[in-house]
């Protein structure tokens, strides 16, 4: 690990504050397509197919960059890396307003893309300026820069009525090129570069940096990150489509009500990271998994009337979640997604202290992949199937699935660490003595 000596609390704070801060413009500008596509797809007249394929476009490069972002951030320093990736950014971001065709909008769509990127840049960076004990915390407040996607829910709406798609794509642009040259100016490099350029140390080979992801349990760690983070992307992107359409709101009020779902999704995220420190991932995880579980069979529930043949004729009734109790269950799930956030990357330090590039990079793209094809699923789903719930069915799935995985993992764990207990068919859990009783010690035959 490097060495941390001659670095202030000021220097801390100066890393993770700028760090968030453009991490949070990046976020916006990655989810911008959730806002100005609607109005992209009523000019176009797409199909929720066609645009369920432009929303996740910037997701793909935003997912599979991360792996070289990383690694290249491991090699050149997060204050090189951060600007460039937002000034090309940018860049795609204002060219974007010459695109009259849908399929020139997915190619510049990709461009946009890069901003989402920007994550493991900073995981990269800031972790670089912590001690172990704290890097929970420290990545927890900065990936709360995921707030990002609310500040485009609540602002862009009234930006497109106020100045048109074209208009709020070009103030995107100039508030993150603006980002980037703040960031260079006022930020230094982390300590890892710094004692490199002392020493005279070369930058480690690619190949070094990615030989963990031979790792099952790196997979393992991706596939949570592939719910808790590409799913939060995807229904940031998708809610918008459906409160307009399922519950026919205006998109002002479809923006704010997806809003009140990322900001929690977001700004919580930081908790996580102190529940991580203090607690463990693993109960974090557990927690957010099971709580995602009730809320996904909630929201997954169709509008459904029942008929039930009573004693005097008879009884009918609906069940349906209105609008409110909709949007409430949305904030409870995104709340526990911010904390399962944090707690995957709470692993990635500690486990892989000199790969948190290449590794965090890894896990980054996998949940980034999920923002990318969850909402193509979504939009296919719906064209499919004409259920409006049908993707929060889907997603139900994918979290059962991960649930059972990490606790088989879990356990096969406990029984490599204590192989004296594999046999044991009596009694559950890790057992102490068996309960004494009025003759003796009970079992005394079996447990000397």
């Amino acid at each position: 690990m490097h060495s941390l000596e001659g670095v202030t609390r000021s220097d801390q704070y100066r890393a993770l504050g700028l760090s968030t801060f453009a991490f949070t413009v990046c976020f916006a500008v990655w989810t911008i397509f959730s806002i100005i596509g609607v109005r992209i797809k009523g000019e176009l007249g797409l199909s929720d197919t066609q645009f369920g394929l432009l929303v996740a476009t910037p997701v793909l490069t935003g997912s599979v960059s991360r792996i070289f972002l990383g690694v290249w951030t491991e090699q050149f320093g997060g204050r090189i890396m951060f600007p460039l990736q937002m000034i090309i950014t940018a860049i795609c971001v204002w060219l974007l307003t010459s695109v009259h065709s849908y399929e020139v909008f997915l190619l510049a769509a990709l461009g946009l893309g890069l901003a989402g990127g920007s994550f493991i840049i900073g995981v990269a960076y800031v972790s670089q300026w912590f001690e172990k004990e704290k890097q929970g915390t420290a990545l927890g407040i900065f990936g709360a820069g995921n707030v990002g996607a609310a500040v485009t829910n609540f602002v862009a709406p009234f930006l497109v009525v106020a100045v048109g798609w074209e208009g709020t794509a070009r103030v995107y642009a100039i508030v993150l090129a603006l980002t980037a040259v703040l960031f260079y100016l006022l930020s230094k490099d982390d300590p890892s570069q710094t004692d490199r350029k002392k020493t005279g140390a070369k930058v480690v080979s690619a190949a070094d940096q990615l030989a963990p992801l031979k790792k099952l349990q790196v997979w393992r760690f991706a596939t949570y990150y592939f719910f808790v983070f590409g799913a939060f992307v995807a229904l940031a992107s998708f809610l918008p489509r459906y409160y307009t359409g399922a519950y026919g709101l205006e998109l002002t009020t479809a923006g704010i009500f997806a809003g009140l779902y990322s900001l929690p999704g977001s700004v919580f995220r930081a908790l996580g990271g102190w529940m991580s420190d203090k607690w463990g991932a693993r109960f974090v995880m557990y927690f957010t998994f099971i709580v995602s579980l009730i809320c996904l069979f909630l929201l997954s529930y169709p509008e459904t009337s029942y008929v039930i043949n009573g004693i005097e004729g008879p009884i009918e009734f609906t069940f349906g979640l209105g609008v409110f109790a909709f949007v409430s269950v949305t904030v409870v799930l995104g709340f526990v997604m911010s904390l399962g956030k944090a707690a995957v990357y709470k692993h990635i330090p500690v486990y892989y202290p000199y790969h948190v590039g290449a590794v965090g990079g890894l896990v980054g793209m996998i949940g980034g992949l999920g923002g990318f094809f969850l909402p193509i699923a979504f939009g296919i789903l719906l064209d499919w199937t004409g259920v409006w719930t049908a993707p929060f069915m889907l997603l139900f799935l994918i979290v059962a699935v991960s649930t059972i995985w990490m606790h088989v993992a879990i356990r096969r764990m406990e029984r490599r660490r204590h192989p004296e207990l594999q046999a044991e068919t009596d009694l559950s859990d890790l057992p102490e003595e068996p309960l004494e009783g009025p003759d003796g010690p009970a079992g005394v035959d079996k447990y000397p």
